[in-house]
């Protein structure tokens, strides 16, 4: 095993504690300054009506559905046109991903507003 495949995965991991750990802290320490000041803390509650979950779940399923219908209009492509495979497939992946993206977004808005 080469010194260097260690010392990777080490750092990788103390990159991600060090952002978590950067962002715990600089959160306490703004909520902290705010109750020195006598501020209200509930300005970190606005925007929370505990349906995060749900908006994750409806642009998460909305992308695979992307996906999936991506890899089944390239292989029509590529079984009945003389298209290459090789640009058939990554191009309507991604352009389906990212029309499921956006019809997530649009169905996540509507969902927002009522």
């Amino acid at each position: 095993m080469e010194p260097g495949a260690v010392i990777i995965p080490i750092a990788f991991f103390g990159v991600i504690f060090g952002i978590f750990y950067l962002y715990i802290s600089s959160r306490n320490k703004e909520r902290l300054a705010l109750i020195e000041k006598g501020a209200d803390a509930s300005i970190f509650n606005i925007g929370k009506r505990g349906s995060s979950w749900k908006v994750i779940v409806l642009n998460l399923a909305f992308l695979l559905m992307g996906i999936g219908l991506g890899v089944f209009i390239a292989n029509i492509l590529d079984t009945y046109t003389g298209l290459e495979d090789d640009a058939v497939y990554p191009s309507m992946i991604f352009l389906m991903a990212g029309a499921g993206l956006y019809v997530g977004y649009t169905q996540t808005r509507k969902a927002l507003e009522n």
